[in-house]
């Protein structure tokens, strides 16, 4: 039990530290079995939100939590998302390492991980090897709980090789608790920066540092909606063979990923609201950055997968395919 322990702690701080069986361990679908002592700080920073009782809270704080809230949720939306896993656009590889620190930050794991599970999801949407479809397994379980076994820590490398190149980001995806760390200790010496030489803001360290962390929770259980809500509630655009939904609502709170059955439909283009009233944050956020040189070649949806929206009576669409180990990637960054 107390190596168990020790292996559990040590694996909080550097994800590579697995034991033999687990070190080439697939996904695993069937696997409902939590690793409660791995997943200790995933609960324990849920618990830290409630220290709003005693450190309180002021428009600085609030402010600030919410603009964390959007950056961070950007950097999950257009590039854990559009650029990582589907590879819809171009970018150097100075910015690919710069958002993918960004969105390392959100506690959502590192970079290749997140793509790595995103590409299955695609592979195998609402199938029994989904390993976080609400129609297989449950709302809760595609929520949140399917992060908790422990086939599901490991990074599944070969579904990622076009990203596994890159010594930064496999640095990012095996200490991926060490960004969301150095960012606690940064806001709360803001907050205490902000205390001495701003007093009118009204601030203090303690309090710039739970609200830092209640934007991260809610940023999680905002992106999670993805993965739960989405296969739920909402109206299918497309006749896919899986359950995507559209869902204006969850478009609002996670910049556009609400176009789900939308995206699930065409993978491929990073404009994953494919009509004028289909609000999508995070695209216009990644066109604004195109202007500015930072990314290129955004991919376009294409006019036959539209004529599939407005021809309601379209048969059941064969869906696009998606990255994997066996297929050549786009261009590689650092062009």
């Amino acid at each position: 039990m107390q190596s168990k322990f020790v292996l559990a702690i040590v694996r909080w701080f550097d994800t590579s530290a697995a034991p033999p069986e687990q070190q080439a361990a697939p996904t695993d679908p069937n696997d409902h079995n939590p690793d409660w002592l791995r997943v200790m700080p995933f609960f324990a920073v849920h618990l830290v939100c409630f220290g709003v009782i005693w450190v309180g809270w002021s428009w600085t704080a609030v402010g600030v939590a919410f603009a964390l809230y959007v950056i961070r949720m950007f950097a999950i939306t257009g590039f854990y998302h559009r650029y990582f896993s589907h590879k819809t656009y171009k970018t150097s590889r100075f910015m690919q390492f710069v958002f993918a620190v960004v969105g390392n930050s959100s506690m959502q794991r590192g970079p290749l991980w997140w793509a790595a599970n995103h590409r299955h999801h695609h592979q195998h949407s609402d199938d029994p090897l989904d390993i976080h479809s609400p129609i297989q397994h449950g709302f809760l379980w595609s929520h949140m709980l399917w992060l908790t076994t422990k086939h599901n820590f490991k990074t599944n490398m070969k579904a990622v090789p076009d990203l596994a190149k890159f010594p930064e980001l496999m640095f990012l995806d095996r200490f991926d608790f060490l960004v969301p760390v150095l960012m606690g200790f940064v806001m709360f010496g803001v907050g205490v920066l902000l205390q001495i030489y701003a007093p009118a803001l009204g601030t203090n360290g303690p309090q710039m540092l739970i609200w830092s962390v209640i934007s991260t929770i809610l940023l999680f259980h905002g992106t999670s909606t993805i993965n739960s809500l989405s296969h739920l509630i909402g109206w299918k655009s497309f006749k896919t063979k899986d359950e995507s939904r559209n869902n204006p609502v969850l478009a609002l709170i996670t910049l556009g990923e609400g176009w789900h059955n939308n995206h699930h439909r065409y993978a491929s283009s990073t404009r994953q609201g494919f009509f004028w009233y289909e609000f999508d944050i995070t695209y216009y956020g990644l066109v604004v950055l195109s202007w500015l040189g930072i990314v290129w070649d955004l991919n376009p949806v294409p006019e036959r997968i539209l004529d599939e929206a407005r021809q309601k009576s379209a048969p059941i669409a064969e869906p696009e395919p998606v990255l994997h180990a066996a297929e050549p990637v786009g261009a590689d960054a650092g062009e």
